[in-house]
This record gives structure tokens, sequence and C-alpha cells, in this order.
């Protein structure tokens, strides 16, 4: 993995096996992040027809969509998201800077989303993002 730059905020990248799932975690993470701009997020949701699975020409788009030259924490739902992101990275095919995060989808993205817009630099989002697996729902 080579280093990013530093030029702009963390970029955010959501893996999903559904677009759907992808842009809505997208959205509302977006929501929960406050008004106003916040750090770019990007949905690769499903396949490049629409079918559920994992595409990694759609990961690999969202990610220079989502690149600013500060990183992009890349987070991803299921096995083979992951397994496609790691693969990605072996080939080179993210932009530097990029990193797959151990994270909660959904809470791990808006956690990413919120100190990334916060001007945050990678290691503190996926930091931050990782965090979120130690959220108790009850006592």
């Amino acid at each position: 993995m080579a280093e990013a730059t530093g030029a702009g905020p963390v970029g955010i990248v959501l893996v999903s096996h559904s677009r759907e799932v992808a842009e809505a975690v997208a959205r509302l993470a977006a929501g929960l992040a406050g008004g106003g701009d916040h750090a770019p997020v990007a949905a690769a949701g499903g396949t490049a027809d629409g079918g559920l699975g994992t595409s990694a020409e759609l990961i690999a788009a969202a990610a220079r969509q989502a690149d600013r030259g500060a990183g992009v924490a890349v987070l991803a739902d299921l096995g083979s998201a992951v397994l496609t992101v790691r693969a990605l990275l072996e080939d080179g095919g993210l932009p530097p800077g990029t990193r797959l995060v151990d994270a909660p989808f959904l809470e791990g993205a808006v956690a990413a989303l919120v100190l990334a817009s916060a001007g945050a630099d990678l290691e503190a989002v996926a930091a931050a993002a990782g965090e979120a697996y130690t959220v108790r729902k009850l006592p």
C-alpha cells in the first residue's frame, strides 16, 4: 500500500453485495455526519448489471471517486467483498493510500465519515471505524 499525499480529506468507500444497501448506508452516514460539507463517500454495491455480488471495476471506480489525496478507507460488508478489495490492494488497482478497514459496515461507516469530515487522517479514521465494534447495545 502506497502512502497518500494528504491533499484533501480521507475518502470513504462502502462495498456491499447490494447496490441499494451501499447507497443507503452512504446516505445515512452522510446525514449523520452533520450538515454542510462532508468528506467524500462513494458506494460500490452489487455487480455491474445491478445484481447481487461484488465488482472489482465498481470498487476501483468508487475509490477513484472518493480519493482526494489523503487516503481512502474502504469498508466491506461480507466475505467476497473483502476478498475483492484485498485482491485490488494486492494488484495495485486502488489509489495510493487506500486501506481496507476492519469495522462493522454501518456503524463503522458513520464513525469513519464523521472523523474524515472533521479532517482526521487515515489512521484516525480507520481506528474510529474499528472502535465501532466495541459499542454495546445492552449493558
